[in-house]
């Protein structure tokens, strides 16, 4: 079969790869119809995630058809078309009862201290083979696997596999209520879906930082304020929005590949912070290989969560779902401090909310399909991945058909 497969830092190709089979009853193997391109994505190519495994296949966001179930799978059969959660869990360990899957003690091979188990990701995550692929092999298919009804296109569920669930657990970690004034920092498809999420637990305003037009005037179609940071500072605007307090609650939905001002009254601040971003990346990143402009990491990769405590109100709460390595050790913990700030960060535990999202778009009260972009065929998907690493204008969710 075709599969999208990391093969080091700046290398990612489209080879023939043997077919998924079943390993453990509780296996389902699901031919995908739909697949996507995350951010997530670039940050393993870019090298900004290391600890790769060459060979691995990229991908965790996929909407298929079961072709096959372990006989310790009871409620799937083939035929059945699902959506696959990007995140998993094994359903009956102590974590994954009291609905904190992303710390499933049992799904992932390195041991019950290990973390997050999703696909397509870096050692330590298991590997499990990722979804930019014609088949895949489900683990703990019971748990990791919904129903999808006919009527319910692919393009209407691919967001729930990953950048939904994403986006609403950043909402409910930072702890959104009421009439709260919440700050979005990165307006990329999760922050689209942060936002969107905090005005569904009933934030009265939502302030949405980001460099791209493009993507701020997806925001403010949801009912977001714009706050460009390559015209503005945005720590002051966000003081001046607020008369001086600050949002109450605050989602970095950015991650280590943040990008400093490239014009505006904040450009020459990050400028003074040159040098301790590019040491801080070194750290971070010891391998890349950037290619002209392609692979290129984030300019600074601690400015968002920088911004976010130097803007967050004192007594604030930040939910951090943008992506950190574990290599990455730099946080302003002693302003943080002084301020009083509850910091809720993590991956997303995603089958606990996909049930819930999905009735919601069942409904018709969400319609994620909005947020897809580009449809780009699995024989063309680097380049595809080129424009979205680029940034390219207009380029914000990328779904692939693996079978084009």
């Amino acid at each position: 079969m075709k599969a999208v497969v990391f093969h080091g830092v700046g290398d990612a190709r489209v080879d023939d790869v043997p077919e998924p089979k079943l390993e453990e009853q509780n296996d389902a193997i699901v031919r995908i119809t739909t697949a996507a391109i995350c951010g997530t994505d670039l940050h393993f190519v870019r090298g900004t995630v290391p600890n790769m495994k060459p060979g691995t296949i990229l991908g965790h966001e996929a909407v298929g058809v079961v072709e096959e179930v372990g006989r310790g799978v009871r409620n799937f059969t083939p035929g059945d078309r699902v959506l696959l959660s990007a995140v998993l869990g094994c359903g009956s360990c102590t974590n994954c009862r009291r609905g904190h899957f992303a710390q499933c003690n049992v799904i992932n091979p390195r041991g019950p201290r290990a973390t997050t188990a999703f696909y397509g990701a870096p050692a330590e995550t298991g590997p499990f083979d990722g979804l930019q692929a014609e088949y895949a092999r489900v683990p703990y298919a019971q748990t990791n696997l919904f129903h999808l009804p006919d009527s319910m296109s692919d393009d209407k569920a691919i967001p729930l596999s990953d950048i939904y669930p994403t986006g609403y657990f950043g909402a409910v970690i930072a702890e959104v209520s009421d009439s709260d004034v919440v700050a979005v920092f990165g307006c990329g498809p999760v922050g689209q879906f942060a936002i969107l999420s905090a005005f569904q637990r009933g934030a009265g305003r939502v302030l949405a930082v980001d460099g791209h037009p493009y993507r701020l005037e997806r925001a403010q179609a949801l009912g977001a304020e714009a706050i460009n940071f390559n015209e503005e500072d945005p720590v002051e605007a966000l003081l001046d929005l607020t008369r001086g307090v600050g949002p109450d609650r605050v989602i970095d939905a950015v991650g280590v590949d943040a990008e400093s001002p490239k014009a505006g009254p904040a450009a020459a601040k990050a400028r003074r912070e040159d040098d301790l971003y590019r040491d801080e990346l070194h750290e971070i990143a010891p391998e890349t290989n950037q290619q002209d402009e392609r692979w290129k990491p984030g300019h600074a990769p601690t400015l968002a969560h920088s911004w976010a405590v130097d803007s967050i109100a004192k007594a604030g709460t930040l939910g951090v779902i943008g992506v950190y390595p574990p290599t990455d050790r730099f946080f302003p913990i002693g302003t943080a401090m002084n301020k009083n700030l509850r910091i809720n960060m993590g991956n997303g535990d995603h089958p606990r909310y996909i049930p819930k999202l999905l009735d919601m778009v069942k409904s018709g009260v969400v319609d994620p399909e909005e947020v897809l972009t580009q449809h780009e065929p699995l024989r063309d998907i680097l380049a595809a991945y080129k424009e979205f690493d680029l940034r390219s204008p207009g380029w914000l969710k990328v779904a692939v058909n693996p079978r084009s």
